[in-house]
Protein backbone atom coordinates (compact mmCIF):
# COMPACT_ATOMS: atom_id res chain seq x y z
CA UNK A 1 0.00 0.00 0.00
CA UNK A 2 1.68 3.18 -1.23
CA UNK A 3 1.00 6.14 1.05
CA UNK A 4 3.61 8.46 -0.46
CA UNK A 5 0.84 10.15 -2.45
CA UNK A 6 -0.76 11.48 0.74
CA UNK A 7 0.69 14.98 0.81
CA UNK A 8 0.30 18.50 -0.50
CA UNK A 9 -2.87 20.51 -0.99
CA UNK A 10 -6.14 18.64 -1.45
CA UNK A 11 -9.36 20.58 -2.15
CA UNK A 12 -12.71 19.25 -0.91
CA UNK A 13 -14.04 19.80 -4.39
CA UNK A 14 -17.27 21.72 -4.83
CA UNK A 15 -20.00 20.11 -6.91
CA UNK A 16 -21.37 22.37 -9.66
CA UNK A 17 -25.15 22.22 -9.89
CA UNK A 18 -27.71 23.18 -12.50
CA UNK A 19 -30.96 24.96 -11.67
CA UNK A 20 -32.61 21.64 -10.72
CA UNK A 21 -29.82 20.69 -8.28
CA UNK A 22 -28.42 18.03 -10.61
CA UNK A 23 -24.67 17.76 -11.03
CA UNK A 24 -23.43 19.84 -13.98
CA UNK A 25 -21.10 17.26 -15.49
CA UNK A 26 -19.43 19.58 -17.96
CA UNK A 27 -18.64 22.16 -15.28
CA UNK A 28 -17.48 19.52 -12.82
CA UNK A 29 -15.02 18.18 -15.38
CA UNK A 30 -13.78 21.71 -16.07
CA UNK A 31 -13.42 22.38 -12.34
CA UNK A 32 -11.40 19.18 -11.84
CA UNK A 33 -9.01 20.36 -14.54
CA UNK A 34 -8.88 23.85 -13.01
CA UNK A 35 -7.70 22.66 -9.59
CA UNK A 36 -5.26 20.11 -11.02
CA UNK A 37 -3.79 22.75 -13.34
CA UNK A 38 -3.50 24.92 -10.22
CA UNK A 39 -1.13 22.41 -8.63
CA UNK A 40 -3.21 20.38 -6.18
CA UNK A 41 -1.86 17.02 -5.02
CA UNK A 42 -5.22 15.24 -4.71
CA UNK A 43 -8.98 15.72 -4.76
CA UNK A 44 -11.39 14.96 -1.94
CA UNK A 45 -14.84 14.08 -3.20
CA UNK A 46 -17.68 14.63 -0.69
CA UNK A 47 -15.86 16.79 1.81
CA UNK A 48 -17.78 19.35 3.83
CA UNK A 49 -17.56 21.89 1.00
CA UNK A 50 -18.62 19.14 -1.40
CA UNK A 51 -21.98 19.15 0.43
CA UNK A 52 -21.93 15.39 1.03
CA UNK A 53 -24.74 15.69 3.58
CA UNK A 54 -27.10 16.77 0.78
CA UNK A 55 -26.49 13.87 -1.60
CA UNK A 56 -28.14 10.51 -2.10
CA UNK A 57 -25.92 7.49 -2.70
CA UNK A 58 -26.96 7.34 -6.34
CA UNK A 59 -25.85 10.97 -6.77
CA UNK A 60 -22.57 10.21 -5.04
CA UNK A 61 -21.90 7.35 -7.41
CA UNK A 62 -22.56 9.55 -10.45
CA UNK A 63 -20.36 12.34 -9.10
CA UNK A 64 -17.51 10.03 -8.10
CA UNK A 65 -17.44 8.37 -11.51
CA UNK A 66 -17.23 11.77 -13.21
CA UNK A 67 -14.40 12.93 -10.95
CA UNK A 68 -12.39 9.72 -11.29
CA UNK A 69 -12.89 9.72 -15.05
CA UNK A 70 -11.75 13.32 -15.44
CA UNK A 71 -8.81 13.01 -13.04
CA UNK A 72 -7.60 10.03 -15.10
CA UNK A 73 -4.91 9.08 -12.61
CA UNK A 74 -3.22 12.49 -12.48
CA UNK A 75 -3.73 12.82 -8.69
CA UNK A 76 -5.28 10.56 -6.06
CA UNK A 77 -9.02 10.84 -5.46
CA UNK A 78 -10.30 10.39 -1.90
CA UNK A 79 -13.86 9.33 -1.08
CA UNK A 80 -15.23 11.41 1.79
CA UNK A 81 -17.62 9.59 4.13
CA UNK A 82 -19.75 11.35 6.72
CA UNK A 83 -22.60 8.97 7.49
CA UNK A 84 -23.66 8.15 11.04
CA UNK A 85 -24.46 4.44 10.72
CA UNK A 86 -21.41 2.18 10.55
CA UNK A 87 -22.91 -0.15 7.94
CA UNK A 88 -23.66 2.81 5.66
CA UNK A 89 -20.07 4.02 6.01
CA UNK A 90 -18.87 0.55 5.05
CA UNK A 91 -21.14 0.58 2.00
CA UNK A 92 -19.88 4.02 0.94
CA UNK A 93 -16.26 3.03 1.49
CA UNK A 94 -16.67 0.01 -0.75
CA UNK A 95 -18.50 2.12 -3.32
CA UNK A 96 -15.51 4.44 -3.38
CA UNK A 97 -12.94 1.68 -3.72
CA UNK A 98 -14.98 -0.14 -6.38
CA UNK A 99 -15.20 3.03 -8.46
CA UNK A 100 -11.60 4.16 -8.48
CA UNK A 101 -10.97 6.04 -5.24
CA UNK A 102 -7.37 5.83 -4.06
CA UNK A 103 -8.42 6.17 -0.43
CA UNK A 104 -11.25 7.17 1.90
CA UNK A 105 -11.62 9.88 4.52
CA UNK A 106 -14.08 9.17 7.34
CA UNK A 107 -15.67 11.81 9.59
CA UNK A 108 -16.71 10.91 13.12
CA UNK A 109 -20.50 10.41 13.30
CA UNK A 110 -22.59 13.55 13.65
CA UNK A 111 -25.56 14.11 15.97
CA UNK A 112 -24.85 11.10 18.22
CA UNK A 113 -21.90 11.20 20.63
CA UNK A 114 -20.25 7.74 20.78
CA UNK A 115 -17.89 6.87 23.60
CA UNK A 116 -14.31 5.87 22.84
CA UNK A 117 -15.08 2.15 22.58
CA UNK A 118 -17.91 2.81 20.13
CA UNK A 119 -15.89 5.27 18.07
CA UNK A 120 -12.89 2.92 17.87
CA UNK A 121 -15.15 0.07 16.72
CA UNK A 122 -16.81 2.33 14.14
CA UNK A 123 -13.56 3.30 12.46
CA UNK A 124 -12.02 -0.14 12.84
CA UNK A 125 -15.00 -1.81 11.17
CA UNK A 126 -14.80 0.54 8.19
CA UNK A 127 -11.05 0.05 7.84
CA UNK A 128 -11.38 -3.74 8.01
CA UNK A 129 -13.95 -3.66 5.21
CA UNK A 130 -11.47 -2.10 2.76
CA UNK A 131 -8.16 -3.68 3.72
CA UNK A 132 -5.37 -2.63 1.41
CA UNK A 133 -6.96 0.79 0.81
CA UNK A 134 -5.59 3.86 2.64
CA UNK A 135 -8.05 5.31 5.13
CA UNK A 136 -7.83 8.74 6.75
CA UNK A 137 -9.67 9.80 9.88
CA UNK A 138 -11.37 13.18 9.68
CA UNK A 139 -11.46 15.03 13.01
CA UNK A 140 -13.93 17.91 12.84
CA UNK A 141 -15.20 18.69 16.35
CA UNK A 142 -16.68 22.01 15.24
CA UNK A 143 -19.22 20.22 13.02
CA UNK A 144 -19.81 17.03 15.00
CA UNK A 145 -19.75 18.49 18.53
CA UNK A 146 -16.91 16.34 19.88
CA UNK A 147 -13.32 15.43 18.94
CA UNK A 148 -11.64 12.16 18.09
CA UNK A 149 -9.37 11.76 21.10
CA UNK A 150 -5.62 11.33 20.98
CA UNK A 151 -5.98 7.85 22.50
CA UNK A 152 -8.48 6.65 19.89
CA UNK A 153 -6.28 7.91 17.07
CA UNK A 154 -3.22 6.26 18.62
CA UNK A 155 -4.97 2.89 18.93
CA UNK A 156 -6.32 3.01 15.39
CA UNK A 157 -2.97 4.05 13.95
CA UNK A 158 -1.19 1.22 15.75
CA UNK A 159 -3.86 -1.51 15.51
CA UNK A 160 -4.70 -1.27 11.80
CA UNK A 161 -2.60 -1.43 8.67
CA UNK A 162 -4.68 0.87 6.51
CA UNK A 163 -5.61 3.74 8.86
CA UNK A 164 -2.56 5.67 7.72
CA UNK A 165 -3.38 9.26 8.51
CA UNK A 166 -5.97 11.91 9.28
CA UNK A 167 -7.29 15.34 8.48
CA UNK A 168 -7.38 17.44 11.64
CA UNK A 169 -9.82 20.35 11.51
CA UNK A 170 -9.69 21.06 15.24
CA UNK A 171 -7.81 24.31 14.67
CA UNK A 172 -5.83 23.50 17.82
CA UNK A 173 -2.14 23.26 16.94
CA UNK A 174 -1.37 21.42 20.17
CA UNK A 175 -3.81 18.71 19.14
CA UNK A 176 -2.43 18.62 15.59
CA UNK A 177 1.17 18.37 16.77
CA UNK A 178 0.28 15.65 19.27
CA UNK A 179 -1.44 13.59 16.57
CA UNK A 180 1.84 13.83 14.66
CA UNK A 181 4.21 13.25 17.59
CA UNK A 182 2.41 10.28 19.11
CA UNK A 183 2.06 8.40 15.82
CA UNK A 184 5.24 9.30 13.98
CA UNK A 185 6.68 5.82 14.57
CA UNK A 186 3.98 4.56 12.18
CA UNK A 187 4.65 7.18 9.52
CA UNK A 188 1.15 8.53 10.25
CA UNK A 189 0.20 11.26 7.73
CA UNK A 190 -1.52 14.31 9.22
CA UNK A 191 -3.19 16.87 6.96
CA UNK A 192 -4.21 20.20 8.44
CA UNK A 193 -7.89 21.02 7.96
CA UNK A 194 -7.81 24.78 8.52
CA UNK A 195 -6.82 26.93 5.54
CA UNK A 196 -5.41 29.60 7.87
CA UNK A 197 -3.04 27.08 9.49
CA UNK A 198 -1.36 25.43 6.50
CA UNK A 199 2.02 26.99 7.29
CA UNK A 200 1.68 26.24 11.01
CA UNK A 201 0.76 22.63 10.30
CA UNK A 202 3.74 22.13 8.01
CA UNK A 203 6.00 23.60 10.70
CA UNK A 204 5.01 20.87 13.18
CA UNK A 205 5.24 18.02 10.67
CA UNK A 206 1.95 17.92 8.76
CA UNK A 207 2.34 16.58 5.22
CA UNK A 208 -0.14 19.02 3.69
CA UNK A 209 -3.65 20.35 4.07
CA UNK A 210 -7.24 19.90 2.90
CA UNK A 211 -8.30 23.40 1.84
CA UNK A 212 -11.62 24.72 0.56
CA UNK A 213 -9.86 27.82 -0.79
CA UNK A 214 -7.95 25.63 -3.26
CA UNK A 215 -11.26 25.43 -5.15
CA UNK A 216 -10.85 29.04 -6.31
CA UNK A 217 -7.24 30.10 -5.57
CA UNK A 218 -5.35 26.84 -6.10
CA UNK A 219 -2.06 28.42 -7.15
CA UNK A 220 -1.89 30.67 -4.09
CA UNK A 221 -2.84 27.87 -1.70
CA UNK A 222 -0.44 25.38 -3.31
CA UNK A 223 2.35 27.95 -3.12
CA UNK A 224 2.19 27.85 0.68
CA UNK A 225 3.03 24.15 0.56
CA UNK A 226 5.43 24.28 -2.38
CA UNK A 227 7.47 27.14 -0.97
CA UNK A 228 7.67 25.53 2.44
CA UNK A 229 8.92 22.14 1.21
CA UNK A 230 11.41 23.82 -1.13
CA UNK A 231 12.94 25.71 1.80
CA UNK A 232 11.42 29.14 1.10
CA UNK A 233 9.91 29.43 4.56
CA UNK A 234 9.47 33.21 4.49
CA UNK A 235 7.77 33.01 1.08
CA UNK A 236 5.44 30.33 2.41
CA UNK A 237 4.48 32.52 5.35
CA UNK A 238 3.81 35.50 3.10
CA UNK A 239 1.52 33.38 0.91
CA UNK A 240 -0.29 32.21 4.05
CA UNK A 241 -0.75 35.82 5.18
CA UNK A 242 -2.13 36.69 1.73
CA UNK A 243 -4.70 33.90 1.97
CA UNK A 244 -5.87 34.42 5.55
CA UNK A 245 -8.07 37.55 5.19
CA UNK A 246 -9.84 35.91 2.23
CA UNK A 247 -10.52 32.76 4.21
CA UNK A 248 -11.59 34.58 7.37
CA UNK A 249 -14.15 36.66 5.48
CA UNK A 250 -15.82 33.40 4.41
CA UNK A 251 -16.92 32.81 8.00
CA UNK A 252 -19.36 35.72 7.69
CA UNK A 253 -21.42 33.67 5.21
CA UNK A 254 -23.56 30.71 6.17
CA UNK A 255 -21.63 27.45 5.90
CA UNK A 256 -20.49 26.41 3.30
CA UNK A 257 -21.75 28.83 0.66
CA UNK A 258 -18.76 31.19 0.46
CA UNK A 259 -16.62 28.63 -1.35
CA UNK A 260 -19.09 28.54 -4.24
CA UNK A 261 -19.50 32.32 -4.02
CA UNK A 262 -15.76 32.82 -4.46
CA UNK A 263 -15.63 30.30 -7.31
CA UNK A 264 -18.39 32.16 -9.12
CA UNK A 265 -16.80 35.57 -8.48
CA UNK A 266 -13.56 34.34 -10.05
CA UNK A 267 -15.22 32.80 -13.09
CA UNK A 268 -15.51 29.16 -12.01
CA UNK A 269 -19.25 29.05 -12.57
CA UNK A 270 -20.29 26.30 -10.17
CA UNK A 271 -23.88 27.36 -9.57
CA UNK A 272 -25.68 27.72 -6.28
CA UNK A 273 -25.49 25.58 -3.15
CA UNK A 274 -28.13 22.99 -2.37
CA UNK A 275 -31.22 24.43 -0.68
CA UNK A 276 -31.85 25.49 2.01
CA UNK A 277 -28.47 27.24 1.67
CA UNK A 278 -28.42 30.38 -0.47
CA UNK A 279 -25.58 32.42 -1.94
CA UNK A 280 -24.26 35.20 0.30
CA UNK A 281 -26.29 38.41 0.36
CA UNK A 282 -25.18 41.53 -1.50
CA UNK A 283 -23.41 43.09 1.49
CA UNK A 284 -21.34 39.98 2.18
CA UNK A 285 -20.67 39.41 -1.52
CA UNK A 286 -19.19 42.92 -1.72
CA UNK A 287 -16.91 42.15 1.22
CA UNK A 288 -15.79 38.87 -0.35
CA UNK A 289 -14.85 40.76 -3.52
CA UNK A 290 -13.04 43.43 -1.49
CA UNK A 291 -10.81 40.82 0.15
CA UNK A 292 -9.95 39.36 -3.24
CA UNK A 293 -9.15 42.78 -4.65
CA UNK A 294 -6.97 43.63 -1.65
CA UNK A 295 -4.95 40.48 -2.42
CA UNK A 296 -4.64 41.41 -6.10
CA UNK A 297 -7.40 39.27 -7.60
CA UNK A 298 -10.19 40.65 -9.80
CA UNK A 299 -13.72 39.48 -10.42
CA UNK A 300 -14.39 37.44 -13.56
CA UNK A 301 -18.08 36.71 -12.97
CA UNK A 302 -20.64 37.26 -15.67
CA UNK A 303 -22.83 40.34 -15.50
Amino acid sequence: MNVDLIKGIVPPIVIPLDKDEHVDEEMLRRHVDFVIDGGVSGILAFGSNGEFYMQEESEMLEILRIIVSQVAGRVPVYMGIGAIRTSKCVRLARLGVDNGAYGVSVLQPMFIKPDEKELYLHFRTIADSIKGTPMLLYNNPGRTGYPISQDVVYRLAHDTENIVGMKDSSGDMTQTSEFIRRNRDKGFKVLCGKDTLIYSGLAVGAVGAVCCTANFLPRLVCSIYERYVSGDVSGSLEAQFCLNPIRLQMDKSSFPVATKDYCNILGENVGKPYLPNLPSDDVQMKKLKQQLEAAGYTSKESD
